[in-house]
């Protein structure tokens, strides 16, 4: 069986290394890969968004399977044109993966079908929007609609700072057009918590609960990155709190889908947030998280692509989807300065893993057998144990031994 993943990051790393257990699989295919993931999988330099690349490779290489994991492959279709070859996918097509890609459209169908979320009003005005700010209750939250490498939302303090925000989103463009609609919100204030489901549009299985951490030192200080790790499960998130979600979220949430004519095949991502007024939800993602993922996919203990098959063909009901009882923590080792300005191209030495430990390549090139640093975020040191404060203490010991000049090595994962 030959199976395509088109993603390049840590979190494609862990899918391919946990496809790789599948013994009916015989190539793995990865789009457009990275120096780590070269090593467990045949990387072609085709980046995510080049759709018609993509397609005209599973065309001649014989694809019997495909997991599209980058939002943006996701939003563009990319789904939806292998789909048409009657190459099966685990991801959802363009107009379900449009509750990622437009907070707009999960805005209105969270308040159409009463799933609890934040009060807030969208805007295509920067007029209206600031109109609006003069009334408003601070700390208020300042949303891009569209993609934004999960760099377009500002938490604002001040009616100053919020517009500023909405002035830089819809009148300066710093994200694109991803910024001419906003979505401005109130602000929680609780436990937040990334809950990871498979779901083929009925059924709804999540996975284990995380928590991860964004900002880019120690200490919970420095700037919000892309996430610098993760822990799993999260200890604020119990079972009795899981069938709260699942009864008024969850489930909802995927039938609202599907009466929208949307039907969501894939991982459904739920940014929550636990409050005094029960869960209520922060963002959708139509994919894995990372490095959420990082943590999450260590622990399955059920066969991945058995779980994504039964996802694509919509028997997720009948299959087995099995978690270990045990831990995860992931810490992210970055180049020095990011997520500004840093610099690139300096060899990776990494040491010999023991059985529960794992290292996930997100930012590496391959030259002649030897990785070189070539992205922000480099690679995620893993570590699973029978308790959570054990996981957490792992990481912190492999990335010691992990030897590249420039690295920014200050972040300990605490609970």
């Amino acid at each position: 069986m030959n199976v395509l993943v088109v993603g390049d990051g840590g979190r494609a790393h862990a899918v391919v290394k946990a496809l790789k257990q599948n013994k009916q699989v015989h190539e793995i295919f990865a789009l457009p890969g990275n120096g780590g993931i070269a090593a467990d999988a045949e990387c072609f330099p085709i980046e995510a968004t080049d759709i018609d690349g993509i397609v005209e490779f599973a065309k001649t290489h014989e694809v019997d399977f495909a997991v599209v994991i980058p939002a943006n492959a996701l939003v563009m279709g990319c789904v939806d044109r292998l789909e048409e070859l009657g190459i099966p996918c685990f991801g959802p097509r363009a107009n379900a993966a449009i509750i990622e890609g437009s907070k707009v459209f999960s805005k209105t169908l969270m308040k159409k079908y009463g799933i609890p979320t934040a009060s807030g009003e969208a805007f295509s005005n920067p007029d209206d929007a600031i109109a609006y700010l003069k009334n408003a209750t601070y700390p208020i939250v300042v949303k891009a609609d569209g993609l934004a490498l999960g760099k377009g939302v500002v938490v604002a303090v001040t009616y100053e700072e919020a517009e500023k925000a909405v002035r830089d989103m819809m009148c300066e463009k710093v994200f694109g057009e991803s910024g001419s609609k906003i979505i401005i919100e109130e602000h929680f204030i609780g436990v937040e918590v990334s809950v990871l489901t498979f779901t083929d549009g009925k059924t709804v299985v999540p996975m284990v609960s995380c928590m991860d951490h964004k900002r880019a030192f120690d200490g919970d200080e420095g700037l919000n990155t892309g996430g610098m790790g993760a822990v799993a499960p999260n200890p604020y998130f119990n079972k009795e709190t899981e069938r709260e979600c699942m009864e008024r979220i969850f489930l909802p949430t995927v039938r609202a889908m599907r009466a929208e004519g949307r039907s969501f095949k894939g991982c459904l991502y739920f940014g929550l947030m636990l409050t005094k007024y029960g869960p209520k939800v922060i963002e959708y993602n139509c994919r894995l998280g990372d490095p959420e993922a990082q943590v999450v996919l260590p622990l399955l203990k059920s066969d991945l692509l058995e779980i994504m098959t039964a996802v694509s063909n919509g028997t997720l009901s009948e299959t087995p989807v099995n978690f270990s009882d045990e831990a995860a923590c992931c810490v992210v080792l970055a180049s020095n300065g990011y997520p500004q300005e840093y610099q690139t191209g300096f060899e990776i030495t990494l040491p010999e893993t023991a059985e529960d430990e794992e290292i996930y390549i997100a930012g590496a090139k391959r030259k002649i057998g030897r990785l070189y640093t070539s992205g922000g975020r480099v690679l995620g040191a893993v570590k699973t144990a029978k308790t959570l404060a054990e996981a957490v203490e792992g990481p912190n010991h492999i990335q010691h031994k992990i030897n590249y000049n420039n690295a920014n090595m200050a972040r300990n994962m605490r609970l």
